[in-house]
């Protein structure tokens, strides 16, 4: 049976946060903004577990803060347009593995990036998942949007939240973070919730969270294959549900540069400058199966890599692009768990950058 790769966007195909560099781009302080918001959107999906919250709901929460800066599509697309920037390798992986399986992307980022990055990539948009906007119907007020303003610049003062890592509740925040968590409640759940734009919160369904896992079930019924069929790849927080249904499942979940959250949830941990790494064990996978691409990562090396049986021009590639030492590609254990989310978030951050990097 045919096999299914899916990948998310951001991180394994390319360096942007498409989100975060539209606020900053448009919203002044947007970078301080964004980022208050992302880990207070970590605690939210993590921490708290609040109900019908779901990992990558900042992009729903910044919304109206673009609507306040005059945001539209056409400013949303062309800036996307014009800021991409891929991950290297990336649109020959993408070719390479849609020559061997059914390929898709499923992503939190808006559908104006991704219908860009389609674009770039030529990829078909139609094996796309992504969260669907359309800024410009949407309707706010001049006091609404003073308001928002002031809202803003309120939130980009706040302390980026610290989460300990087994934090269970707000209690085990540091008492600044537990004030500053229960201010951001009000902000967003009672104040902008009730203005006339609040009507975004609840008629935008971003793709993060279980919403990734939905569209995974959606493409294996789609091409009338199974879980076990699927290799995914993720790298962040809104990949956690998605890397764990397909790990459960019995098909192959693959961390690309990923953080914490990623990396505990996979069984593959790559760190890689180069997306071509990926088109490699996506070629075992496909051709050989599940436990063959294990056993190339368990023995990963140049002696496995000429030996693993994988198309001579990939190999050729793969061995011209890394000629003196092939990047870190690991198996997850729980002996080794803990070293490589440290390693692997710190790479991500060397990719992308810190900012982005340090986003959950």
């Amino acid at each position: 049976m045919r096999k299914i790769f899916v990948s998310d966007c951001e991180g394994p195909i390319s360096k942007n946060d498409n989100a975060y560099e539209l606020a900053s781009y448009f919203i002044p302080n947007g970078n301080r903004l964004f980022t208050v918001m992302s880990r207070y959107d970590d605690v939210l999906a993590d921490v708290v577990k609040r109900s019908g919250y779901e990992a990558g709901d900042t992009l729903k929460l910044i919304l109206p803060f673009l609507k306040a800066y005059a945001v539209t599509d056409q400013k949303t697309l062309n800036f996307s347009s014009r800021n991409i920037v891929l991950i290297s390798g990336a649109k020959d992986m993408l070719q390479h593995v849609k020559s061997i399986a059914d390929a898709f992307i499923v992503s939190t980022s808006y559908e104006h990036y991704v219908k860009a990055l389609c674009k770039v990539t030529a990829f078909p948009y139609g094996n796309t998942y992504c969260t669907k906007v359309n800024l410009d119907k949407y309707a706010i007020t001049e006091n609404e949007m003073a308001r928002l303003r002031e809202l803003a610049k309120e939130i980009s003062k706040m302390p980026i939240i610290e989460i300990p890592s087994k934090a269970e509740s707000v209690k085990d925040l540091l008492k600044r973070d537990q004030d500053a968590v229960a201010r951001l409640d009000t902000l967003f759940w009672d104040e902008i919730a009730g203005m006339g734009i609040g009507r975004l919160y609840l008629e935008v369904n971003p793709v993060g969270g279980s919403e990734k896992a939905r569209a995974i079930r959606d493409v294996v019924r789609r091409v009338r294959s199974a879980l076990a069929d699927v290799m995914y790849v993720g790298d962040s927080i809104t990949d956690e549900e998605a890397l764990r249904l397909v790990k459960e499942n019995g098909g192959l979940a693959v961390s690309f540069n990923g953080n914490r959250y990623a990396v505990e949830n996979s069984e593959v941990a790559i760190m890689s400058p180069n997306s071509l790494v990926t088109a490699v064990i996506a070629e075992v996978f496909c051709r050989f199966g599940k436990q063959q691409a294990l056993e190339l990562v368990e023995n990963w090396s140049r002696k496995a890599l000429t030996e693993s049986g994988i198309n001579k021009a990939l190999l050729s590639n793969a061995l011209k692009i890394f000629p003196r030492r092939l990047p870190k590609v690991k198996i997850v254990t729980s002996e080794n768990m803990q070293t490589l989310v440290k390693a692997s978030s710190s790479y991500r951050k060397k990719v992308r950058g810190e900012a982005i990097g340090g986003l959950g």
